[in-house]
């Protein structure tokens, strides 16, 4: 199977809010628990695009399949198809180009426009009136620390640092295992208000390590 590889220079195009309905609706109909949605996607592509680890360098074989849970390695002796899990080759080929096209936009905003970008968490209504949309940057650091799980010795020194270390922590806490978390960092999480702060972090947090990255 081939994988095309991220051109940094590519022209590729934003995706709509229809195209991101559609990959999010191709990757949560997939026949498998492994395969991430449309929040946990937009942090690994951020996560790829922040790591230490160059991705125009990292063939696509190593982070697309990544994305639907893998191709798996005996799906003929399972009795599936070499398409598995898609139904074909071409809704394969699809979804690998609006996720390229996705990265590429990621990327560009960040680089051209930082001020516009906005990852997407989820977002739930204030049952309070007056009170502000609770966001939830969860399902998006679990897909950023997915991203981190391919290249952790690089990623190492960075979570260390004193000053890209405290940058990190919001999308480390969010994503993180809970059973290694301390009774403070559980009860900061079961609080929706400490959650929303933490998450509003990440955004800031994440355009800061862009810039730093981009001086490097």
């Amino acid at each position: 199977m081939e994988y095309p590889q991220y051109d940094p220079k590519s022209d590729n195009l934003p995706l709509s809010d229809e195209e991101l309905s559609t990959l999010d609706d191709m990757l949560t109909r997939l026949p498998t628990e492994a395969s991430m949605n449309i929040e946990a996607l937009d942090g690994y592509l951020a996560g790829l695009l922040l790591s230490p680890q160059a991705l125009a360098e990292l063939p696509g074989a190593a982070w697309l399949p990544t994305v639907w849970g893998g191709d798996g390695e005996d799906l003929e002796a399972a009795g599936k198809s070499e398409n598995y899990p898609f139904v074909s080759g071409k809704q394969r080929k699809r979804v690998m180009l609006l996720v390229l096209r996705h990265l590429r936009s990621i990327a560009w905003q960040w680089a051209a426009k930082p001020e516009l970008w906005e990852p997407i968490f989820s977002v739930a209504e204030s049952d309070e009136e007056g009170q502000d949309d609770l966001t939830d940057a969860e399902e998006w650091a679990i897909g950023f620390l997915t991203a981190v799980d391919l290249a952790p010795d690089a990623w190492a020194p960075l979570f260390d640092d004193a000053a890209t270390g405290p940058l990190l922590a919001p999308i480390a806490l969010l994503g993180g295992d809970d059973s290694q978390l301390s009774e403070a960092d559980r009860a900061r999480l079961n609080d929706p208000i400490e959650r929303d702060a933490l998450s509003r972090a990440v955004l800031d947090n994440v355009l800061q390590l862009w810039a730093a990255r981009s001086k490097t």
